[in-house]
């Protein structure tokens, strides 16, 4: 079933996605709006998400995005839960569950799905490709709509450097840069470009990391003073943990900082052999085999030992199998 089949009866249609919303979340969100908005100017279109990081300015439809989960439209005929389960949508997620049809689309395996109409792949490389198969073609499609996406699958694939890429989504690309926008400055200003401060904290980041478990395993952990200090932002961190895990011999990257007393936000990545998704569901969060994230309390060392022996099993266990 395609986009447009979903919400034919639709006077009020709603989008959000995950809270601190990346590329593929802010991607889909903006493209399905923009989509919608062309194909179906008499419906109202409403776009809830946090606000995003300030380089990402540059696709249609960003100014529009509602950021306080507010609306006075309390019963939206249809709500799109983009790229997320229904409890990591923030100050939107009273919307969707009120909404009178719940559509949930995403491509994390961690997703069981919460709507009435559940599209689920984890096997799509990123949720932008999962959304551009349910779009109509192409006459619906502009470039506004392609840079979204295209901007989306990048982002959720290191600029298509990941084992989760499939010549499907190879396809995708080639398809998407038929359109007139310039897919190399885009990528430039959203994801290689980084401001001092993000390369202050990611070179704090890798100067205070720790190699252990005989090199398979990378940890870094940055304090709430450290990011006081800087006055680093929440959108900062973007790339830091992904640096980690190039790190040479390294299975498994673990990035930490700290929220506020014993709590910490955690970032996962792995190359493969670890599934980085079952350790982070164990603790309520979730993502992908490769990546995943959580928030955990304890001390430094608690969560650090916590996930450690998680990872630690998992290389073991595959180590025995082969």
């Amino acid at each position: 079933m395609k986009i447009l089949e979903m919400v034919k009866e639709a006077k009020t249609i709603g989008i959000t996605g995950h809270v601190r919303p990346d590329g593929d979340c802010i991607g889909a969100s903006l493209a399905l709006y923009l989509y919608l908005q062309k194909n179906l100017p008499e419906v109202r279109v409403d776009v809830f998400l946090d606000t995003p990081p300030p380089f990402f300015a540059c696709l249609q439809g960003f100014e529009a995005i509602i950021n306080d989960g507010k609306s006075d439209i309390k019963e939206y005929d249809i709500f799109f839960a983009l790229d997320a389960p229904q409890n990591r949508l923030g100050k939107a997620e009273n919307l969707f569950k009120k909404a009178k049809t719940r559509i949930n689309i995403d491509h994390h395996v961690s997703n069981d799905g919460d709507g009435d109409i559940n599209i689920m792949q984890p096997e799509a490389a990123a949720t932008c490709e999962l959304l551009y198969s349910l779009l109509d073609f192409p006459d619906e499609l502009d470039a506004d709509i392609a840079k979204a996406i295209y901007i989306g699958i990048a982002h959720d694939t290191g600029v298509f450097r990941y084992g989760s890429m499939t010549p499907k989504t190879f396809e995708i690309i080639a398809a998407l840069m038929k359109y007139d926008f310039d897919f190399a400055q885009i990528l430039n200003d959203t994801y290689f470009e980084r401001t001092y401060v993000q390369h202050q904290i990611l070179g704090r980041a890798l100067l205070e990391s720790i190699v252990f478990m005989d090199g398979r395993c990378i940890v870094s952990c940055l304090s709430r003073r450290t990011l006081d200090f800087y006055h680093v932002g929440s959108g900062d961190f973007e790339g830091i943990v992904n640096r980690l895990l190039a790190t040479k011999g390294v299975e498994c990257a673990i990035f930490m900082y700290q929220t506020r007393g014993h709590e910490y936000k955690v970032s996962l990545r792995s190359q493969g052999v670890v599934d980085v998704a079952e350790i982070a569901g164990c603790f309520g969060g979730g993502g992908h085999v490769r990546a995943a994230g959580v928030t955990m309390k304890g001390t430094f060392h608690d969560v650090v030992n916590i996930i450690s022996s998680r990872i630690e099993a998992q290389l073991d266990s595959r180590k025995n199998v082969g």
